[in-house]
């Protein structure tokens, strides 16, 4: 079979990471299948934000996880690198648009060996005064809502199979 269709088949989350620093070369191969995304009416009006140190990365976890009311030991799965997908929040397609993206930043970090998984908490309180202070010192626009992260890094271990029970239907 056809080595893409098989890396879309075979790719599943990955909640544990090593330690590892992802390449620089790699997240910037990340960034750019991101950019290669679809958009509604090619308005491309995202941003795609890779923080890449780890203290920040849990800097922003603790003010998510207190925006949310979570335990104080979320980590967003301590990932080497966050790639925050952040849309015009008056733009129409905001959301699909960003869905689209993260899909090919998940298929570019599994043809790179890397592990990923969605990361959504920030979408519930990215306007709360104290996530908002941190994604504007990362540089994301206010003006900007935060639409789905990927935690990526070195997998530590195998991720377990899934089984697959959404329907497909053919009509004819």
């Amino acid at each position: 079979m056809n080595t893409f269709i098989d890396l879309i088949k075979e790719r599943r989350s990955c909640r544990a990471f090593t330690t590892e620093a992802v390449a620089q070369s790699d997240v910037q191969t990340i960034l750019e299948c991101a950019l290669a995304a679809p958009s509604g009416m090619g308005r491309q009006t995202w941003q795609f934000t890779a923080i890449t140190d780890p203290a920040k990365i849990q800097k922003l976890a603790k003010a998510v996880a207190q925006a949310l009311g979570m335990p104080s030991s979320y980590n967003m799965y301590k990932p080497a690198v966050l790639i925050i997908t952040s849309n015009d929040k008056e733009s129409r397609f905001r959301e699909v648009d960003n869905a689209c993206a993260m899909q090919n930043i998940y298929l570019g970090a599994e043809a790179l060996k890397l592990g990923c998984v969605w990361i959504n908490q920030i979408n519930d309180c990215f306007d709360n005064p104290s996530v908002r202070e941190l994604l504007s010192e990362f540089g994301i626009p206010e003006n900007h809502g935060v639409y789905g992260s990927a935690a990526i890094g070195h997998k530590a271990g195998s991720p377990s199979s899934k089984a697959i029970i959404g329907k497909a239907v053919i009509v004819k």
